[in-house]
């Protein structure tokens, strides 16, 4: 009798663990169910959130699945991935990453989060040569020409940024160290700020990716000399790559992607990603971002895993090599 009695007790136990994986499943099935908050930790209007609009616009228009920006910017994109590693794991607030993201942990000794264990992997989506970009009024017209004049001029140079360790900086000190050249770094809040002042000469040279900066140097109000990435960009083979100028090795592309918060079931992972890598393939997304020179990524989790590792440490050598002093 008193077995039966356990047993009675522990059926409706058995069941209700059995139906768990049911449920989440279910919860996988019915997501979005309302908005998903993106959090973007930039200041509006960069390049990686024009990206994502193109994005989440396929997305809404295919699916009718709502993605909502929410802007979380300061401290070199700590302060808005700090808030999602803290968030219900539930697929509704997931952050936008960029290279920033690889570069913060050499940059921010204490972070209150890890890149890597306190979030899940969900795309890779594009990757991006950013364009070396200095006044129309400037005196070097080249690579080779800005060098030379740095070294001529040690320190005048001012270099615009869109934030201390970001990815629009140290591509910049990785220029400076490799060079054996100086330069001073003004940081901006604001990163289409340092386009504005760099136009107005109040700055001599930025970095920006291809999509951004085209625009003002077809207009004439910037000069391009030179192309960030290891290989010329397939829509402006014409533009050397800045390695090939007289810099051997250098290479710094910006990247975007998507994570959210850690235990995060991986039936939403997997949900979020495929909403993403179709984007993607979108007709209208694919012919935007290849006229903008972007790179088509569309990765699964795991690869992005492994990309954010990789890139973890290529920026934590660079800085402990140049011994780079990034706080603020």
């Amino acid at each position: 009798m008193r077995n039966l009695c356990r047993l009675k007790w522990l059926i409706p136990i058995l069941a209700a663990l059995s139906s768990c994986p049911a449920l989440a499943q279910s919860g996988a099935d019915n997501y979005p169910s309302r908005p998903v908050t993106m959090v973007q930790p930039l200041a509006g209007g960069g390049a990686s959130e024009i990206q994502f609009r193109l994005y989440l616009q396929s997305i809404l228009e295919k699916t009718g699945a709502r993605f909502v920006i929410d802007y979380k910017g300061g401290a070199g994109t700590t302060i808005g991935t700090a808030y999602v590693a803290k968030a219900a794991p539930d697929g509704y607030t997931l952050l936008q990453v960029n290279s920033a993201y690889s570069i913060a942990p050499s940059v921010y000794p204490n972070l209150p989060y890890d890149n890597v264990r306190d979030f899940a992997p969900i795309v890779l989506t594009t990757k991006d040569a950013f364009i070396l970009v200095v006044s129309p009024s400037a005196p070097y017209r080249t690579v080779a020409e800005y060098v030379a004049y740095a070294k001529e001029h040690p320190g005048e140079l001012n270099f615009g940024t869109g934030g201390l360790g970001g990815s629009s900086h140290l591509p910049g000190e990785m220029l400076h160290f490799l060079t054996n050249t100086k330069a001073t770094f003004i940081h901006y809040k604001s990163p289409p700020q340092r386009l504005i002042d760099l136009m107005a000469g109040r700055v001599q040279s930025a970095v920006a990716t291809f999509g951004l900066a085209m625009g003002y140097i077809k207009s004439g109000k910037l000069r391009a000399i030179g192309v960030t990435s290891s290989q010329r960009i397939p829509v402006w083979t014409e533009m050397p790559t800045v390695a090939e100028q007289g810099v051997p090795g250098f290479d710094a592309s910006a990247w975007g992607g998507l994570v959210a918060p850690a235990r995060t079931p991986p039936a939403i992972i997997n949900k979020v990603n495929a909403l993403f890598v179709a984007a993607l393939k979108d007709p209208v997304v694919a012919k935007k971002l290849e006229a903008d020179g972007t790179i088509i990524v569309g990765s699964t989790p795991e690869q992005l895993r492994q990309h954010i590792v990789a890139e973890n440490e290529r920026w934590r050598r660079l800085i402990r090599e140049a011994g780079l002093k990034l706080e603020e």
